[in-house]
Formats: C-alpha cells, structure tokens, sequence
C-alpha cells in the first residue's frame, strides 16, 4: 500500500469510539447530538426552518388547534352565557363546540358577525387571543417565507460507490445528478477517505483527501460520475477488500455549487461506508437522445451498474 498523506482534522475530530455511528448520515446531517444547551430563540427558528415539512405543518396545526382549544377552556369558564348570539344548549359538548367556534373566529380575526363577546373579561381576553393571533400568523408567515425562500441543493446521489475500471488500472466512482429544474454551475467536488488507525492507543481517525480526475464542472445540467483515480499515490492503492472494514473507512463527499435561481451558493454532503462499495463494477448509461434530438436523463438508472467478470 502506497504511504498515506493525512490530512488536518476536517473539523469531525480525530477521537475514536466504537460505539460510534457513521459521521455523516444518509440526509447530509452530521451523527452529532449537541446536549447542555440552554433554550433560545435563535435554536428554536434554526429548528423551525430546519426540520422536515410534514413535521412543521403538522406543528403548525397542533398549535393552531392547542391554542383555539385554550381560550375555548377560559370562555366556558368565564361563562358562554357572555357571548352574544349564544344560544343555550343541552350539553357541555355543545356549549364547547359554540366556544371553539367563537376562539376561532377571534383567533384567525375573521368573524361572522354571529357570536360577539360581552362584558369587560370577556372582552379583555377576546382582545388577547386576537393579539396573540396576529402574532402567531405573522410567525407562521415568516416561518414559510424562510422555508420557501432558502437556497438548498437537491441532489441525488447513487446508491453505491464502485471500483470500476479506469485507463489501465482502476478507480473509485460514485454517481450525483441535480433532482430539480434549476441550473447549478460552477460545481466543485471535495472526497475525503475516513479510517481507524486501530494500532494507535487509543485509536485515532485519519484522514485521507483522495484526489480527484475532476474536481470542478462548469455547467451541471446531467449527471456528472466523480472519480478517483488508484493510482500507486493513493491511498487506496493495495488495499483489499477485506481491510475496508477493518478499518472502518468511509468516503466523506462535500459539494458546492452555485444557485443559478437564488444567485446563492449552495452545499450538500453525503458519506459512503464500507459496505457500500462494489468491486469491479460499472455505471449504466443514465441519457441517452431520441429522434428528435432531445437529451433525456433517466434519473431512475442513476445508480444502475453491471458487475463485470
């Protein structure tokens, strides 16, 4: 095997443990859960932004009805005999229903010109919850703006990252493509081989930047297969199939491009472990043109491959 250049911390630390997971996930996300943080505002709209869609509108409408079903609790107790337009029902339910319905009219500022409160609490919390409700859409609104207006790269990446046959020797080949419309340019690549070094005490991580055929791409407009050449000053040169494991490696990538929509650049990171690796493999072809001579790209063979004998 050819004489390792390390490379300075990354910024992922050199400490080792074997309980530990890969460093970064599947979703870009580095495996690091920060504790002893005291609450913040600031942590909280990071959140916000950051978590899933399904997760945010689903927060969304549990505060919405959280804070509907409040102030309903607080009209019935004050008395809903307080609303004018209230006629009495049989039930607790129904009186609640005619709570509800009054909070989120007031809440939302709508009003139907049916209910109105009547007296000073009344007024008084009506006036709070419609405060609270300008407020909380603003938040909401804001909260949206950022989502919608932050620039993000959506990449795909294939499934597995191959040693496929290069020139006269061979290679270390994975495969990305742009998953939306937009333009992104000036593209540039960055890969970064992890391993234990498990005959230090205690073991240490290492780091090794593995050199690139080509690191930057003007124009991304297909799918772009980003290879490191085996040669003899690689550090992937001599190692066997059997060592990867043994030595925990994994394939740290990080790409940066520019936004051609938001005019911003843009970053996404993505990690390869040892079990993803094929040996003596290649890539599909994932365009191809038809007879009118438009290019297709076939975003589903993007990690197709073939073994080879």
């Amino acid at each position: 095997m050819a004489k390792i250049k390390h490379k300075d911390d990354p910024g992922i630390g050199t400490s080792y443990s074997d309980k530990a997971k890969r460093m970064i996930n599947p979703d870009g996300s580095f495996n690091v859960r920060r504790i002893g943080i005291n609450y913040s505002t600031k942590n909280l709209y990071q959140v916000l932004i950051n978590m899933s869609w399904p997760r945010f509108l689903a927060m969304i409408l549990i505060t919405y009805l959280v804070m509907n079903i409040i102030f309903a609790s607080i009209y019935l107790f004050i008395g809903i005999e307080n609303l004018h337009g209230f006629k009495s029902r049989e039930t607790f339910i129904d009186d609640f229903f005619i709570a509800f319905n009054f909070s989120f009219q007031t809440f939302t500022t709508l009003g139907y010109g049916v209910l109105a409160p009547s007296g000073k609490l009344m007024n008084s919390v009506a006036a709070v919850e419609a405060l609270m409700g300008f407020m909380g859409f603003a938040l909401a609104t804001g909260l949206l703006y950022g989502r919608f207006s932050r620039p993000s790269a959506e990449l795909i990446f294939s499934k597995n990252i191959l040693i496929a046959p290069y020139q006269e020797g061979f290679s270390l080949q994975f495969r990305i493509a742009n998953a939306r419309s937009n333009m992104l340019m000036e593209m540039e690549a960055s890969l970064i081989m992890q391993m234990v070094d498990l005959s230090k005490t205690p073991p240490e991580r290492q780091f090794m930047p593995l050199e690139l055929e080509r690191s930057k791409i003007l124009f991304f407009p297909l799918s772009w297969t980003i290879v490191h050449p085996i040669t003899r000053e690689s550090p992937l040169h001599g190692i066997k199939e059997s060592d990867l494991e043994h030595m925990q490696i994994e394939f740290l990538v990080h790409l940066k491009g520019f936004d051609d929509t938001f005019s911003q650049t843009v970053h996404k990171r993505y990690s390869y472990l040892h079990e993803d690796l094929i040996w003596n493999a290649r890539f599909e072809k994932t365009f191809f043109a038809d007879d009118s001579g438009d290019i297709h790209l076939d975003m589903d063979k993007l990690g197709e491959y073939v073994k080879l004998a």
